[in-house]
């Protein structure tokens, strides 16, 4: 039973795991979690290896995010307009096929790059088809411990992907971990094909997908409900995505960032634990905004230069604070039509990767010109600022609703 405090009824982690269709849901999203980063990790050291340089290496390791911003403007409607089962098994089987394209074609690096991006630009579309159909099956608060599991899930399946990566890579090269990827996405295929029912689509068939895809982000960007909770998800995670790129040459080798990363994972996966599990539906969206404050706080500490140690506590820490976005999900469900409920997650997630990358990116920057340690306390102190000039949207309405829109 889940509990009832102050009139709203909460789920259960165990309510929420006794729904088929999200325990498919999640054991696929950990595959296609893990399966990346293998791929990912794997096209990094095949590269490097073709070519020995360090700056070609880094991009073959970016390019699977890069398409996330393509594909989230312009292709999005797609979510909605596809049966979403038919969506999530093409995205496996595409990701299967890049995979054993690029282990055993013998393909360039240049066209290795360009098959990656080019086969990415779905990416967004088939998460967007997967986190929509998220409140579907799991009505009410329930949907907000559904995601509070997935986003431990990525946390999880983020470092145990690392961990299988370096494994696969040890023993059978980069080619074998890309097969091993390709593996886990066909039996993730296999997983959805046979665990999901055959939902119809959302949005009716009429303009074309481009064209609908824009004209479907105006009319979300321009609700000002829509675009306030886009922003408080998406402007608080970029300074976050900003101090962790620093890490590395905080530390000064890759051994040590990995620890303080991990670390960050592991804060990220045990905050959505604790606010999902024990924070009341109420509770969880009166502490967004200290959440998100929390995003940053941590950070300061590194202008004082603190050892591994320390620097794992205080990254754990800030990635905790990460769980101010449980309390924003029902509003954001609530505010958005129904009938491109697809490409609204979509927007949320593409907005999220294109602010990452820009936050590492211009904290990067700022470290050209300043210490590492103080450019992280600086993602830190910029992060607080954000989060309180969002305090608007971050702060649940008066009078919180139980009811999803229908």
């Amino acid at each position: 039973m889940g509990r009832s405090i102050g009139g709203v009824k909460g789920a259960t982690f165990g309510e929420v795991f006794a729904v088929k269709e999200f325990r498919v849901l999640f054991g696929s999203f950990a595959l296609l979690v893990g399966g990346d980063v293998i791929k990912m990790l794997a096209l990094s050291v095949l590269v490097y290896a073709r070519t020995g340089s360090p700056g070609l290496s880094a991009a073959a390791y970016m390019a699977g995010w890069l398409p996330y911003i393509v594909g989230g403007l312009f292709l999005l409607s797609l979510a909605d307009r596809v049966r979403p089962r038919a969506l999530m098994v093409a995205g496996e089987l595409v990701r299967a096929v890049t995979c054993l394209l690029l282990a055993f074609a013998g393909l360039p690096v240049w066209a290795m790059l360009a098959l990656v991006l080019v086969t990415g630009l779905l990416s967004p579309v088939f998460l967007a088809a997967r986190m929509a159909m998220l409140p579907e099956v799991l009505p009410g608060d329930a949907f907000v411990l559904g995601r509070s599991m997935l986003n431990m899930a990525s946390a999880s399946a983020q470092v145990v992907g690392l961990a299988a990566g370096g494994a696969f890579l040890a023993v059978t090269g980069p080619s074998g971990g890309l097969a091993a990827t390709a593996a886990l996405s066909l039996v993730a295929a296999v997983v959805l094909r046979t665990g999901l029912p055959n939902r119809p689509a959302r949005g009716a068939t009429g303009a074309g997908a481009v064209r609908e895809t824009l004209r479907v982000n105006r009319r979300l960007v321009a609700d000002r409900r829509v675009r306030g909770l886009l922003l408080a998800q998406w402007l608080p995670c970029v300074f976050l995505a900003g101090a962790e790129a620093m890490v590395v040459p905080y530390l000064g080798g890759q051994g040590a960032a990995g620890v303080v990363l991990a670390a960050a994972a592991g804060g990220m996966a045990a905050g959505q634990f604790v606010v999902g599990r024990f924070a009341a539906p109420p509770l969880r969206e009166r502490l967004s905004l200290p959440l998100a404050v929390l995003l940053g706080v941590p950070w300061l500490g590194f202008a004082l230069w603190p050892g591994i140690v320390w620097a794992s506590v205080l990254a754990a820490v800030a990635a905790a604070g990460l769980s101010y976005q449980l309390g924003l999900q029902r509003r954001f469900v609530e505010a958005v039509p129904e009938e491109v409920r697809g490409q609204a997650f979509g927007l949320q997630s593409s907005g999220l990767m294109t602010g990452q990358a820009a936050g590492a990116a211009l904290v990067g920057a700022l470290g050209e010109v300043i210490a590492p340690g103080y450019a992280i306390a600086a993602a830190g102190g910029a992060g607080i600022v954000v989060a309180l000039a969002l305090a608007k949207a971050l702060r649940p309405s008066p009078v919180p609703s139980t009811e999803g829109r229908s």
